[in-house]
């Protein structure tokens, strides 16, 4: 599904893990972001998530303090991205104008 990345900052010492999803098309990556965009990572929980398109290519970045927050965050995430892709494509996309 996607191509990931792990490893400690040796700079700032926290975790860091990225993953990149890739979509059919430009569309389909910019309605994943925008259904996934709100869910934002409590402030002062040790861990920061950004999310950004490249083309048809979602990436998700995280950096946290501690590996079982990253792992708490990454697999949340990863429910809430299965959701988004099963109901794309179960209902399909919306008509454009």
């Amino acid at each position: 599904m996607a191509a990931t990345d792990g490893e400690r900052n040796l700079d700032t010492g926290q975790l860091e893990f990225s993953l990149d999803v890739p979509f059919p098309s430009p569309r389909d990556a910019s309605i994943a972001l925008r259904s996934l965009s709100p869910d934002r990572e409590p402030r002062r929980s040790g861990i920061s998530k950004h999310l950004a398109l490249s083309g048809s290519t979602l990436t998700a970045k995280w950096s946290a303090d501690e590996a079982r927050i990253l792992r708490v965050s990454v697999n949340s995430f990863l429910d809430h991205l299965t959701l988004v892709m099963e109901t794309m494509e179960m209902f399909g996309l919306p008509e454009t104008p």
